[in-house]
């Protein structure tokens, strides 16, 4: 599995396992380890998808080296602020059964940030956290938020695919090496994005699935993809990458693709109180 240095000199697998709306009742378990039995080194969670019980307990039960397996986990809103982010993160290393967590990402950038960060800068200090960063900052929240950190992010997790390429956040976060994690790579199985000739006419020259001419135009463009399934041929196919290569040309007309517009909007109206207000992890 290739790997990408990220500006702290941690090492993260380049395609890491997400595992966003599946269940934490036995099924993610399996779909954790069905997927490190296909080759991921690198699981996606978060507290708020209430499957981190599940997660650690198919790494536990994996029987591969804890150092070889690269985790994510984020942080919830309830825990913002210096004092309940201490809690967040002991809670979610708990939940893992982990000593330690490879990244750890402020999930939504609303509240009190930046003692939240404060705190997650602690914990990477402390060894809890070997990696920090963020997701779903857009150039505005990144703006107003970043500027204010001792220590820069690893990376930013958000949205991101060949119709919503980020490509005035791509230039904000190259400054500081920052890295672009990719949530809904394949647009969250958009028949308009996985039907589209571009990509089929590449997958017939390559004998691939158009799934896989995405992902491959992604890491291509530096990205850290997080593609997900509960399939087990689609686990597998989505590690079969390394085999081909798109050419420039390709890549340019994939470029040609964006629209600039994605599914979520971090900085409209309403979004940030809505998700202050949906849910709690623990009361």
């Amino acid at each position: 599995m290739p790997s990408i240095t990220l500006n702290d000199g941690n090492k993260i697998p380049a395609i890491g396992f997400g595992v966003f709306m599946v269940p934490g009742d036995g099924t993610a378990y399996e779909m954790v380890k069905e997927a490190l039995r296909a080759g991921y080194r690198h699981i996606d969670t978060a507290a708020a998808y209430f499957n981190e019980e599940d997660v650690g307990k198919a790494i536990c039960d994996s029987g591969i080296d804890r150092k070889d397996i690269f985790v994510t986990s984020k942080l919830w809103l309830q825990d913002h602020g210096y004092e309940n982010a201490k809690k967040g993160i002991d809670r979610s290393l708990r939940k893992l059964g982990l000593d330690y967590i490879d990244l750890y990402l402020i999930h939504q950038p609303y509240g009190d940030v930046i003692e939240t960060w404060h705190a997650m800068e602690e914990a990477k200090k402390e060894g809890k956290l070997r990696s920090i960063g963020v997701s779903n900052m857009t150039p505005k929240i990144w703006n107003q938020f970043v500027p204010q950190f001792e220590t820069k992010p690893a990376v930013n997790q958000v949205e991101f695919n060949p119709f919503f390429q980020q490509r005035e956040l791509r230039a904000l976060m190259e400054k500081d090496n920052v890295r672009l994690e990719a949530w809904y790579p394949l647009g969250h199985g958009n028949k308009d994005l996985l039907t589209h000739p571009v990509f089929e006419n590449l997958a017939q020259k390559y004998h691939k699935n158009p799934g896989q001419i995405i992902l491959r135009f992604e890491l291509q463009e530096g990205a850290i993809v997080l593609p997900k399934s509960t399939n087990i041929s689609r686990i597998q196919s989505n590690l079969n990458l390394f085999d081909f290569e798109l050419t420039a040309e390709e890549m340019q007309s994939i470029c040609a693709l964006d629209t600039k517009k994605g599914s979520h909007d971090p900085d409209a109206p309403g979004v940030a109180q809505a998700l202050l207000n949906a849910f709690k992890i623990e009361d």
